[in-house]
């Protein structure tokens, strides 16, 4: 059933579960259909929900044989408007519109921001956005309880409707009061990534590192303009990254996204992190059987660029076609990377190692692969980071990463090209070559014959020491 299991494809799959996918037999199907990770959305859902989804995933991933890793995503500082009298009103370009932080229902003429945050960083001229965007104002006084704004494009504006502030930084933290209890509930369960909401700064980051104290990694969303000016400091203390292209559609203008979406792949490459592609991927397949063709563009155009992962929110969570939308996806990311176009593209990207034995053996290991013709790299990772720095010269062929911990072979689930196995601990470069014959061979990498590349860390048992590299036969 392993080698039954086993992708042909280099870019990853994470779905998200909700009420559409939360029985173990639809999950089965998405796992078959080409799922390498779920997603769980801190946003939605009981704790009973999520906890009986993280069993399920682990009752499959012993069925299966096969890493599967989880992500969770915390829903962060969501800003919202209060209530109005009627439910809605509807708002006129031109006309002053007053947010105040009076509790009481509102009309036409003001309504409840309950988030003196926003009153105290605002600045006069700034806009803020509601309603994803549908609504835009323009402040034009401010006071200690309330800004005056005049309404730039106007709309219905209904309860509880999002704000966003693009034009400020704000002195708030990623993680609210919600987000530090569901992290201290789910933490102790088991889970692979952080989905950190709303990062504005490198310091929210280490905030978030800091409370999972090594028992998940932390995945910036990128998704606010704040993020892209620090983009660079975020990135170089996060553990992987996501281009959440729905808030940041929202506060950047649509033609930008494309550009920042392909500025936040580099920048993640770069550095060796993992980075996932989100948000309206396959949209339509929310309700449709089959996808738009610029949606079809669209995922293969993460995978042109050589993304880590792409995503699907809605879709698998609570859309009519959750199966077929997970198989929409692996059977684009398998047509595109068997194009040759794909290829050269993914090989012009490459990054130049950085200056350290590590990073010149795994480019090492992918130049040797490609002489030789071998068919898979297997790197023995104590941590991941091998795996990671393998996985960043995007190799011709797969990556077998073997390690000892389920944990690491579950985080590598995510990451470009790379097969994770858990594997018994070796004591010496002979015996890790044993190893990785035996088990290239049993996971269906090769047949008799066949030469591979394995590349370790001496002495075993010490992450961060990438410098031995073997070619062997099996």
């Amino acid at each position: 059933m392993t080698e039954r299991m086993r992708r042909h494809r280099r870019t990853k799959i994470i779905a998200t579960l909700g009420p559409a996918s939360s029985t173990p037999e639809m999950l089965a199907q998405l796992f078959q259909a080409g799922a390498d990770v779920f997603r769980l959305n801190f946003s939605h859902g009981s704790y009973a929900d999520h906890a009986a989804r993280i069993e399920m995933i682990r009752q499959l991933e012993s069925k299966v044989g096969r890493p599967i890793g989880i992500l969770v995503d915390v829903q962060g500082p969501k800003l919202r408007v209060g209530q109005f009298q009627s439910g809605r009103v509807q708002l006129q370009a031109g006309q002053n519109f007053i947010l105040d932080l009076n509790p009481a229902p509102g009309d036409t003429r003001r309504v409840c921001l309950p988030h003196p945050e926003i009153l105290q960083a605002a600045e006069i001229g700034a806009t803020l956005l509601l309603d994803d965007g549908k609504l835009r104002f323009r402040i034009i006084r401010k006071r200690d309880d309330h800004l005056l704004t005049e309404i730039v494009t106007g709309g219905v504006l209904s309860d509880r409707k999002g704000v966003n502030v693009p034009d400020v930084v704000l002195p708030i933290p990623a993680l609210t009061k919600k987000d530090l209890a569901d992290l201290a509930f789910v933490l102790p369960l088991g889970i692979e990534y952080i989905g950190l909401s709303f990062v504005q700064r490198a310091e929210d980051v280490a905030q978030a590192k800091a409370i999972a104290a090594g028992r998940a990694l932390v995945m910036a969303k990128i998704e606010k303009p704040q993020a892209l000016e620090n983009l660079n400091a975020i990135l170089d203390i996060s553990d992987g990254c996501m281009v959440a292209r729905g808030d940041l559609g929202v506060e950047l203008p649509p033609e930008d996204v494309p550009i920042a979406q392909k500025r936040i792949i580099r920048a993640a490459q770069l550095r060796g992190i993992p980075v996932t592609v989100a948000t309206q991927m396959l949209e339509s397949m929310i309700s449709a059987p089959a996808p738009t063709r610029a949606e079809a563009s669209d995922v293969a155009t993460a995978v042109f660029d050589g993304a880590d992962a792409v995503m699907l929110s809605a879709e698998s969570a609570a859309g009519q076609y959750p199966r077929e939308s997970v198989n929409m996806m692996d059977r684009i990311i398998t047509r595109v990377e068997r194009d040759e176009d794909w290829r050269r593209a993914i090989d012009a990207k490459r990054l130049a190692p950085e200056k350290s034995s590590a990073d010149a053996i795994a480019a090492a290991s992918c130049q040797v692969a490609h002489t030789i013709g071998a068919q898979v790299i297997v790197a023995f990772t104590q941590s991941g980071s091998t795996a990671l720095r393998v996985a960043r010269e995007r190799p011709g062929c797969p990556v077998l990463g073997l390690t000892t911990s389920q944990e690491v072979a579950r985080r590598l689930a995510v990451v470009w090209g790379v097969y994770a196995a858990v594997a018994g601990e070796v004591r010496s470069m002979t015996e890790a070559v044993a190893s990785a014959v035996r088990t290239a061979r049993l996971e269906g990498f090769g047949k008799k014959g066949d030469e591979i590349v394995v590349v370790a860390g001496v002495p075993f048992g010490q992450p961060g020491t990438t410098n031995a590299l073997r070619v062997a036969i099996i």
